[in-house]
């Protein structure tokens, strides 16, 4: 019996909270909030916060059009679906304040493992199409993972000895570590060795969502989308829809990473209203650490929306240097910061 309970748990962990019914609901949320931030930015009026929903149901609505030079049928059809899984699976290991669906000892290398399969995924459905826009935005995606992949190791690094340090472990790649650091010392985010490694996370979000203006991959006015220039109906939607679930799951990552120490706020409040015994209690820190996360995240979208009003988009050689120098640099810093104490 408790084996058919926890089947249906974590059954309930995939499919709803924090799964996909809630990587849908919330990324999709995620991507309306960031274009109407952007529209208002730029003095538009800009689309309704709900268009990526009935974007992505329309989509679904159209037929779905193999291209004659497709290389594979099966592999540009599954593409999509791989990159859904993995960022949906992804979500699962980042926790919500104190709450996680899977933890582990090295869930962070997990979590750069899983970054990588939405990317390969888009590379590998955009090469079996067949396309030549898809052949040059295949080498720009390309070269952007490559360019994303170093600062965001070396942010990893600097969290994880900021923590281990302080553990006696030298060095974790634990998320309840990370989480329980916070909980004790409060969010990463007002320690000042961590300030660069906050801001150099706020960059890389962008290029790792292929967001303006590390949208070189994509380009609609010169590759015509590139790597999903030959994509249509739900393909393209699930597209569509696994680029705002990544949008959520790296915002989620940031808050988890960085602002972590909020989520206690919340426990401590329900103490203080005698409500920690009863169930109205538990209830009560559940949604409150939710809604708050979720809060958390929006505040951070609207930051990189910022990036996204006020800059224009960059050359892929730009996109390289700008991460291998400024944001590297800012990310090393941090790490040795940390690495010695300070």
């Amino acid at each position: 019996m408790s084996i058919v309970l926890s089947a249906v748990q974590y059954l309930g962990y995939v499919l709803i909270f924090p799964g996909f019914l809630f990587c849908f609901l919330a990324g999709l949320l995620l991507c309306g909030i960031d274009r109407k931030m952007v529209a208002k930015m730029q003095k538009r009026v800009g689309p309704p916060v709900l268009q990526p929903f009935y974007d992505f149901f329309k989509l679904c609505g159209k037929e779905t059009i193999v291209p004659a030079a497709a290389s594979s049928k099966t592999v540009f059809l599954m593409a999509p679906l791989v990159g859904l899984a993995a960022l949906v699976v992804l979500q699962l290991f980042i926790p919500i304040f104190q709450f996680t669906a899977f933890s582990g000892m090295a869930d962070i290398i997990v979590i750069l493992y899983l970054l990588l399969i939405p990317a390969l995924a888009t590379i590998l459905g955009g090469a079996a199409s067949g396309s030549p826009y898809a052949g040059v935005g295949l080498s720009r995606e390309m070269v952007t993972i490559i360019s994303c992949e170093l600062p965001l190791v070396l942010i990893l690094l600097a969290v994880g000895k900021v923590v281990g340090s302080a553990s006696g472990t030298g060095l974790t790649f634990s998320f309840s570590a990370i989480m329980a650091y916070q909980a004790e010392h409060g969010s990463l985010i007002l320690k000042a060795s961590m300030i660069p490694a906050a801001v150099a996370m706020l960059m890389v979000i962008p290029g790792e969502t292929g967001n303006h203006p590390f949208d070189a991959a994509e380009a609609e006015t010169e590759i015509c989308e590139g790597l999903l220039a030959e994509y249509s109906g739900p393909p393209l939607g699930v597209y569509k829809l696994s680029h705002a679930i990544k949008m959520l799951t790296l915002t989620s990552l940031f808050v988890a990473l960085f602002l972590g120490g909020i989520g206690s706020g919340i426990e401590k409040l329900v103490l203080l209203c005698g409500l920690s015994g009863a169930a109205a209690g538990a209830v009560t820190v559940i949604l409150g650490a939710i809604v708050l996360f979720l809060l958390c995240v929006v505040l951070t979208v609207v930051c990189i929306s910022f990036a996204h009003a006020v800059t224009a988009r960059l050359k892929i050689e730009q996109i390289f240097k700008f991460y291998w120098t400024a944001v590297s640099g800012l990310a090393l810093i941090s790490l040795v910061l940390a690495w010695y104490g300070l």
